[in-house]
């Protein structure tokens, strides 16, 4: 880009502001719930000053240069935090969109010659281009965090241990057992036996929408690994058509305790420890 020009942006870069944010508060798709209009002004200034110091002519379009690191910096930053807090691709796209108007716009204005209008606005608009694409390339890491981190979320709440008495522990598991599941549930059911010293746990597998050789091969780990920390391991929630399943397989769970319900499992858990349940007559006086 010529002297002139990259002067002439830096010149203007107030009234480039001005446009942008124009542009910006008249979009539909503005979200004042995620973005105050004052923040959206400190992103934006802090963006353009950092642009416009980077449109010389040497290495404009050579954005591995590491001059253009604090604008990549900035760019990434912005796209990081609109991706956690909620912001889609297309409304964060179209913030970068918008100043690439807003800059082709003042050159539009400034600029009489048609030659060198069209030469400069190709240029910013290359750039505007590759920095799009580096800000979808941190968005989309960004939404990959969020997804990983609530991932872990769902699977922490989905897996809990619950200590439904003195030495009787119960995990209901719900969904699919995979294999990063699985290691879920045996670290938070042998932490729980640790804790509260256990010794009988209950795998209530009602939830399971099926049962397969692997998914067994998980459950049979799990049981063992809850034996070598000293407890029993009971296997609730066998319907009949796992045990069909379970059978036609050749899946041996034979040293395994296994129960229909959640309830029986816990009736012979009681069994097993020497607690006796009594129902009482409250009289009324």
């Amino acid at each position: 880009m010529s002297f002139n020009s990259h002067k002439l942006l830096q010149k203007q870069k107030k009234n480039i502001l001005e446009l942008w944010m124009k542009n910006q508060l008249a979009d539909e798709g503005l979200r004042e719930d995620l973005i105050s209009n004052e923040d959206l002004r400190g992103q934006s200034e802090e963006l353009i000053s950092s642009l416009v110091n980077n449109l010389t002519s040497n290495d404009m379009e050579d954005l591995d240069g590491e001059n253009w690191n604090p604008v990549i910096e900035i760019l990434g930053g912005i796209a990081i935090t609109r991706a956690r807090q909620g912001f889609s691709p297309r409304e964060t796209g179209r913030f970068v969109f918008s100043l690439k108007d807003a800059l082709l716009a003042i050159l539009q204005k400034e600029i009489a010659d048609s030659k060198t209008l069209f030469e400069e606005s190709t240029k910013i608009s290359r750039v505007m281009d590759n920095l799009s694409i580096i800000t979808f390339e941190t968005f989309i890491k960004g939404r990959e965090e969020v997804i990983l981190r609530q991932t872990d979320e769902i699977a922490e709440i989905s897996t809990p241990v619950i200590r439904v008495w003195d030495g009787i522990l119960a995990l209901p598991i719900i969904g699919t057992l995979d294999s990063s599941r699985t290691q879920i549930v045996m670290e938070n059911l042998l932490q729980e036996i640790v804790e509260t010293g256990s010794s009988i746990a209950i795998l209530d597998i009602s939830g399971v929408p099926a049962v397969d050789s692997l998914v067994a091969q998980h459950l049979i780990k799990t049981v063992s690994a809850t034996r070598l920390m000293g407890a029993e391991c009971i296997i609730s929630g066998i319907r009949p058509e796992i045990a069909q399943t379970v059978v036609h397989l050749g899946i041996d769970l034979s040293n395994i305790i296994t129960k229909a319900s959640l309830a029986t499992a816990l009736a012979y858990a009681f069994k097993v420890l020497r607690l006796e349940v009594k129902r009482t007559t409250i009289s009324k006086n």
